[in-house]
């Protein structure tokens, strides 16, 4: 330790690593003195922590800090104006009063004691509570393989071969037609998109009776066609009450008038007719199903008769009296419309035996299907429309192809 005496009256005292100012009664030393450090740096210490300290007047503590060396300033030894050097008092920071913390005891025992309560409730009850250990959750067995299933394909609803299925539509008619009428029975079907035929006995002539008149209207509207004239009204008339009523006199009357025999045998050659047999008492000409499917055939596509003359033919046909639509229609898909030409008649000198023949184009499976069945020697009109009927099914059933 040691006194200096500087210029201007100053005086210092110095000690080892601190200065120990000297206080002539306020702040560091007073106005007229002059605070001298040592060169030596001095060694930085680490911040106090906040030491807690009861505030007088409440129960709030206050939180001081307690000034660091590091907040005391550093002058050099240097002669320096007191005015100058001289550093004011520090105003200490103020208190900010905190809301006590709550004691910890009390906070530990009130968790214990929740625990051993849990434990005991888990024990009695078997209960977990959330903040019990959770029981691992069992493993479920592994699912069974599914055994697989062998499903059979489903039988198909007739055999594939079309020869098979034409002996079988045989069999059928052959146990359909009476001994008696064996030899006057014709039966022919096409599906015009497969082209799937078959036939009992298609080539087998039988009277046609009222069904000739389909071979008259396709001779007049040929006729008309050529010609490039209109159909009269008249004739128009003849026709419309020839094919949907089957009027004989309005028949009879055109049979003359495209020109007879000749006129129309002329028209059969042209499309494709082979085995008709034409007569000037109409009724009694003789024709096979297979040549009936050729005048079918000139109104479902192309023949010698246009567009305009096939779509007239059709819808005479489709149009035909309500008593008169029975035949071949009964082959057709419900709810389609069937066009035909049906013919029946008693015939004297076969001790009054019944013709019936059904001609037209139904829908079957979906697809047109031209088709005629004609049969001889019935014992009344009755058995011989059941007897079409039942030879118009069996015979779209073995031309169609269905799912």
């Amino acid at each position: 330790m040691g006194t200096d005496t500087l210029d201007g009256g100053l005086t210092a005292t110095l000690f080892g690593d601190e200065p120990d100012l000297h206080d002539d009664g306020d702040g560091w030393g007073g106005p007229e003195a002059v605070t001298v450090l040592p060169r030596k740096k001095i060694r930085r210490r680490p911040a106090r922590r906040p030491v807690r300290r009861p505030v007088r007047g409440g129960p709030e503590l206050a939180r001081t800090t307690a000034p660091s060396p590091m907040d005391r300033p550093t002058v050099p030894r240097t002669l320096v104006p007191a005015e100058l050097l001289t550093v004011p008092r520090a105003t200490p920071a103020p208190v900010v009063p905190t809301a006590p913390k709550p004691r910890r005891r009390g906070r530990r025992r009130a968790v214990l004691l929740t625990l051993v309560l849990g434990a005991v409730v888990a024990t009695a009850t078997g209960e977990l509570h959330p903040w019990s250990t959770p029981a691992p959750i069992p493993t479920p067995p592994p699912a069974a393989l599914p055994v697989p299933v062998t499903v059979a394909p489903p039988a198909a609803a007739r055999p594939a071969d079309p020869a098979e299925v034409a002996r079988e539509a045989t069999a059928r008619i052959d146990a359909l037609v009476p001994a008696r009428a064996v030899g006057h029975v014709s039966v022919a079907a096409v599906d015009t998109v497969t082209g799937r035929t078959f036939g009992y006995a298609p080539d087998n002539p039988v009277p046609t009776a009222s069904v000739v008149k389909l071979d008259v209207l396709e001779t007049l509207l040929l006729q008309h066609q050529e010609s490039g004239e209109p159909i009269p009204a008249a004739t128009m008339d003849l026709a419309t009450r020839m094919m949907q009523q089957s009027d004989n006199e309005a028949a009879s009357a055109l049979w003359e008038g495209v020109g007879g025999v000749p006129a129309i045998d002329a028209v059969n050659q042209r499309l494709g007719l082979r085995d008709t047999h034409l007569v000037d008492h109409w009724g009694s000409t003789t024709t096979p199903a297979s040549d009936q499917l050729a005048l079918l055939a000139a109104l479902t596509g192309p023949s010698p008769l246009d567009a305009d003359s096939r779509a007239l033919a059709h819808d005479l046909m489709t149009h035909v009296v309500d008593d008169q639509r029975w035949g071949v229609s009964a082959a057709a898909d419900p709810g389609t419309t069937t066009a035909l030409k049906n013919g029946w008649m008693s015939v004297d000198s076969d001790d009054g035996r019944w013709v019936t023949g059904s001609v037209g184009i139904v829908t079957v499976a979906g697809h047109p299907v031209v088709l005629a069945a004609m049969v001889g020697q019935q014992a009344s009109e009755a058995d011989g429309i059941d007897l079409v009927e039942a030879l118009s099914r069996a015979a779209a059933d073995a031309v169609a192809v269905r799912p």
